[in-house]
């Protein structure tokens, strides 16, 4: 069993910020579970690689018998979380987010053990709140703290708009943290400033402050944007074990690093090694990247599924086969008397 010391480094890995580590080892020493909260608002349907960064730390936490308080934003996602945009989210219906809040809930169990996870929705106490409460948690913060986001920054000096709802939402968010009282809360490095706030409305709230933990941010299968299903770079969860090889073995080589360091966890030490054999000729890269799609391929299926993906895609993209499956389209004669259109076909194959 870790002791204090040995926890923190084990849960810090990797990690781009952690405030405070003195506060974190001092909470680890109690000897208690701690709740280390992460939350995600409902704004797609599907959770992507991007995601499993932060997940992939909440197991960490889970294993060591920690309590993991995993919080669907069904409230939060009718505003849009503003962090890292240039202009407005669009606002969701209460269907869609109800339905992505249902298949969130289903894909976590892919990283965690949710039976030992509390999964809660934001709405259950938000929908209790009076205007009252509401304006008690704006009187927290100042307008001046909020422009002091690099986003909001950026946009006020371009004359671009931004909303009152907008500035809520770190307040909301914040709010989350009082009402689980958590005291951990994980996120990437474009969540920082939203789980600061956290740290802010606990005090006010008369709770002990959350230690807040980044990691970075995946870089997605383009190699420029972070990794997100509006941009089309990314590898869902729930892909097949062929297309999430494939998409795998798709990534610029440049980004091999990062995707060992986080994906499979491996130390700095392991990721310099392999920089420096890259360099040097001592491996290929797309052997480095075949033994990667392989590896975390497998952690979402298993070793024997992770190792046919990759036989097909060698016998496809490598030695010029044909795939094992191939999609087969119907045309009736009367079809193929008169013609079908090339962009038809395509979509009855449902390639688009």
């Amino acid at each position: 069993m870790m002791n204090a010391e040995q926890q923190l480094e084990y849960l810090s890995q990797g990690a781009a910020t952690v405030v405070e580590p003195e506060e974190l080892l001092a909470k680890l020493r109690l000897g208690r579970p701690l709740r280390v909260k992460y939350g995600a608002d409902p704004s797609a349907p599907d959770l992507h690689l991007g995601h499993s960064v932060p997940l992939r730390r909440l197991r960490r936490f889970q294993e060591l018998g920690h309590q993991i308080v995993f919080i669907i934003g069904d409230f939060t996602g009718r505003m849009g979380d503003p962090s890292g945009r240039s202009k407005m989210r669009p606002m969701l219906s209460e269907k869609e987010i109800q339905e992505n809040a249902r298949s969130y809930a289903e894909q976590v169990g892919k990283l965690l053990d949710v039976s030992q996870c509390e999964v809660l929705y934001n709405n259950d106490w938000f929908s209790q709140m009076t205007t009252a409460d509401m304006l008690r948690l704006t009187s927290h913060y100042t307008v001046a703290r909020m422009l002091e986001r690099d986003d909001f920054a950026g946009r006020y000096q371009n004359g671009i708009p931004i909303s009152i709802l907008e500035m809520l939402y770190p307040l909301v968010q914040g709010y989350d943290s009082v009402a689980v009282r958590a005291d951990v809360e994980i996120g990437g490095t474009d969540q920082l400033f939203n789980l600061l706030v956290g740290r802010d409305i606990q005090r006010a709230y008369g709770q002990e402050p959350q230690v807040t933990m980044t990691w970075p941010l995946l870089v997605g299968l383009d190699g420029k944007e972070k990794m997100s299903k509006s941009l089309g770079n990314y590898v869902g969860l729930t892909d097949s074990s062929q297309d999430m090889f494939g998409k795998l073995m798709s990534i610029p080589d440049e980004l091999l690093p990062m995707y060992h360091e986080l994906l499979l966890d491996w130390t700095p030490e392991q990721v310099q090694g392999l920089i420096t054999d890259l360099e040097r000729d001592r491996l290929h890269p797309r052997n480095v990247k075949a033994d990667m799609a392989a590896a975390v391929t497998t952690q979402y299926y298993d070793a024997e599924t992770a190792g046919q993906a990759r036989e097909e895609f060698d016998r496809v993209f490598a030695e010029g086969q044909r795939p094992v499956e191939m999609p087969e389209i119907v045309i009736t004669p009367a079809e193929a008397q008169a013609g079908v259109p090339i962009i038809q076909l395509i979509r009855r194959a449902e390639f688009t």
